[in-house]
């Protein structure tokens, strides 16, 4: 069986911290790069065309939509979905180049191992965080709602699992997991908003208390030490704040 061709796509706004990192990581597995940016005001396109990589401008319509707009970008039918803050492993180029030889499946699943402010985090339930990244086009899409996208093969299509590591660097700062955090609890607000949800005080306490010793005690985040912590406490705040903010919503809906 020959090698088929493989496009990575990759959406971004203002990623001018990352895209580098992720596009240098390419080399000898990506057959074309394109890259969808919904207005960066930074660096992150001249960086794009400083290496090559072709670049389409789009609006952004939402994480499902626009990764179903940049998957239609790509010139080959094998795809590679990647954020700007992951990069390829040495060992899942590797795997990923075998694959290419030896395609089986309508898509496969990447385990990712995230890094969080310096340490890598390997317990507390984000790890290994499976994500399928890498599929045939037209054996499937990307579904979800507001935030929790995901891409689905169709019902009558099989899905294999990879071994290497994606690399995922994404909290370089305990500051930017608070402002990711402010900015995703306000859209899985309006989420929950949209299907009829409402924040009680079961939600406000009990939820945000649960989630800190589920992550900390039952998942092992106590095992990644300070990170570990961190990680259980912003999760449960996180809890609080998107319920606080339905509760919001609730009200002025009334």
């Amino acid at each position: 069986m020959p090698s088929v061709p493989l496009s990575v796509v990759i959406i971004t706004f203002n990623e001018e911290a990352n895209i580098g990192r992720c596009l240098a990581a390419l080399g000898g597995v990506a057959d074309d790069v394109v890259v969808v940016d919904s207005g960066s005001t930074d660096r992150t396109v001249s960086i794009c065309q400083e290496q090559g990589v072709r670049v389409v401008h789009h609006a952004f319509a939402g994480y499902v939509a626009q990764k179903n707009f940049a998957t239609a970008q790509a010139r080959f039918e094998h795809v590679l979905q990647l954020d700007a803050d992951e990069v390829l492993t040495d060992e899942l180029r590797t795997e990923i180049n075998q694959l290419k030889a030896n395609w089986q499946h309508a898509g496969y699943t990447l385990p990712r191992l995230t890094n969080y402010c310096g340490h890598w985090v390997r317990h507390g339930g984000w790890y290994p965080d499976r994500k399928l990244r890498l599929y045939d086009r037209h054996l499937g899409a990307w579904q979800g709602q507001l935030l929790h996208e995901r891409y689905d093969v169709q019902p009558d299509q099989t899905v294999g699992h990879l071994r290497a590591d994606l690399l995922h660097y994404s909290y370089p700062t305990i500051e930017s997991h608070v402002q990711q955090l402010n900015k995703f609890t306000s859209i899985g607000a309006e989420e929950l908003a949209a299907r009829g949800k409402r924040a009680g005080w079961v939600q406000l306490t009990l939820k945000p208390v649960w989630k800190f010793w589920h992550l900390y005690l039952l998942r092992g985040g106590v095992l990644d030490g300070f990170a570990g912590l961190c990680i259980a406490a912003l999760s449960a705040w996180g809890v609080f704040l998107k319920y606080a903010k339905l509760r919001v919503l609730n009200q002025a809906a009334a």
